[in-house]
């Protein structure tokens, strides 16, 4: 029976490609769903034999934990380099969009606290 090894919802595309790769170069059968037509379904990596899911498994959490480090380092890299992005940044970039997300977060805010307000 087949079990569920890798979840691909927002995962960038090259750690799907690094995963199915990974998956590949050690000879573990697998397939892949999508999230279909309307988006609903789950897209994931399913490792077909039960017998080879540990493995995939291990090799899965080996290759998150180097991959963690390896974008942790990065990020560091560019924050000391000043490339990092900035809150200021997204402003700068799309303007209405940042202050539409803001108005937005603020609205489910009030509407989320507006019920436990009107008891006093």
């Amino acid at each position: 029976m087949s079990k569920l090894l890798f979840r691909l919802r927002h995962v960038p595309e090259d750690e799907a490609r690094d995963v199915r790769d990974l998956l590949e170069a050690n000879e573990i059968e697998y397939f892949e769903t999508s999230a279909g037509l309307f988006g609903i379904s789950l897209p994931a990596i399913w490792v077909n034999r039960d017998e080879q899911f540990e493995v995939a498994r291990r090799l899965l959490d080996e290759y998150q934990k180097e991959r963690r480090e390896r974008v942790r380092s990065e990020y560091r890299l560019a924050r000391e380099r000043g490339e990092a992005k900035t809150m200021f940044d997204f402003f700068r970039e799309n303007p209405a969009r940042f202050l539409g997300s803001l108005v937005m977060a603020a609205l489910v805010l009030y509407f989320s606290l507006r019920f436990f307000f009107s008891f006093s």
